[in-house]
């Protein structure tokens, strides 16, 4: 077993920063790991996608063959229940492979904060307690057992009332209130399996908020010269893409859910318009709202860095002119090739960069990847409103 895995089951060694992780660990990992579905630290991503999704898809297929509603018979069948395929087929694969695609671009987060000397030795032990605390509660058991009971207490109620549709379906027996046997598992076993999984995602943002929070409160280091424009924390806007498959996922959701109400319920995409902005709102706020917190640091860092350089720049820019202005050249110092110009031309890039430093570590290039990421698995909507024909001369005609 790896130092990961033994520092995350052991608990008791304050974690080295490299080790920082938001998804390895909790009583779900330590039971994936006791039945080989997953390889320290998180291999075998494909089989348990595989074994995950089977449990939760599969039967649904076997029972709704032998009712005799996996593709006719009744208004809504099986197959063509696109918010079910899309949460059980799409988003639910989408939210195990979240799980290593954050561990593989969040291994060396930490790290980072030291190697860039944002961290520095004073604050070290600080830093390291904040990793301790975010640790712990990504591993605690009363969470996941609180989760648990929610899932299968409440979460059945909440489709029912709030997503199940109002019709003839393969999971509702006919002018009856009783589910059928597909319906029956569903609703208490494929269903909790997503909400779980989903939710336990939220209770990561949640601990993720928290650590960055934290952080942001110690005494960084931060040096508003520093050519990524966010004082050395430029870095954290990169990370987040490790969270593109949690979009999708809720994308694909939020998209299965449109198709059936447009397909089955006589509803249209632009009846939707305020749902899909808002679903977009959410999730950037979701991934690159928790990165706002380092914009007072960075603004105090920002200001102090105009402050210390303006002043510096004030003062070879007097020299400056004393010497080469008003009369103070020295003899036979020719001003061509002087390296007092370069020195000049530096100072005014230097301060040019403190100048542009961003008050939040991400940019607009950033929201528009994310805005492409949201809108991917929604894209086939517009098929509900153009023909493809159409759709590719709307396309050519804007284009040319």
């Amino acid at each position: 077993m790896s130092v990961v895995a033994k520092q995350t089951i052991g608990g008791r060694k304050p974690p080295a920063p490299e080790d920082f992780s938001l998804v390895l660990g909790g009583p779900l990992y330590q039971l994936l790991l006791h039945y080989k579905l997953i390889e320290p630290p998180l291999g075998h991503v494909g089989w348990r996608i595989g074994v995950i999704t089977a449990i939760a898809w599969l039967p649904l297929v076997v029972l709704t063959i032998f009712i005799g509603r996996f593709v006719g018979n009744v208004k809504v069948p099986f197959l063509y229940d696109f918010e079910v395929q899309t949460r059980l087929l799409f988003a639910l694969p989408l939210l195990v492979l979240a799980e290593y695609l954050v561990y593989v671009r969040m291994r060396t987060l930490t790290a980072q904060f030291i190697e860039r000397k944002i961290i520095t030795e004073d604050v070290r032990p600080a830093f390291n307690a904040v990793i301790s605390s975010a640790m712990r509660l990504r591993n605690s058991l009363v969470l996941e057992v609180l989760l648990l009971l929610l899932v299968f207490i409440v979460g059945p109620r909440v489709w029912r009332a709030t997503l199940a549709l109002r019709s003839d379906t393969w999971y509702l027996a006919p002018e009856s209130p009783n589910l059928t046997v597909a319906g029956y598992w569903y609703a208490y076993v494929s269903v909790p399996i997503f909400q779980f999984i989903l939710l336990r995602w939220y209770c990561r943002i949640a601990i993720w908020c928290r650590f960055l929070y934290q952080v942001s409160r110690l005494d960084l280091n931060l040096v508003a010269l520093h050519p990524d424009r966010c004082c050395g924390l430029g870095f954290l806007g990169t990370v987040v893409f490790a969270f593109a498959p949690l979009l999708m996922a809720h994308s694909g959701i939020v998209a299965g859910y449109i198709a059936n109400r447009i397909l089955r319920e006589g509803a249209t995409l632009p009846d939707f318009r305020f749902e899909l902005v808002g679903l977009a709102f959410l999730l950037l706020v979701m991934v690159l709202g928790p990165l706002c917190v380092f914009t007072p640091k960075l603004n105090r860092a920002r200001l102090a860095g105009l402050r210390t350089y303006g002043a510096l720049s004030s003062e070879y820019v007097v020299s400056f002119a004393h010497k080469w202005t008003c009369g103070g050249n020295p003899e036979h110092e020719a001003l061509l090739g002087s390296g007092d110009i370069q020195s000049l031309a530096d100072l005014a890039n230097s301060f040019a960069v403190v100048k542009e430093v961003k008050l939040i570590p991400f940019g607009r290039e950033t929201i528009m990847r994310f805005l492409v990421v949201i809108a991917l698995p929604l894209s086939p909507l517009a098929f509900t409103m153009f023909s493809p024909e159409e759709l590719l001369k709307r396309l050519i005609s804007i284009l040319l």
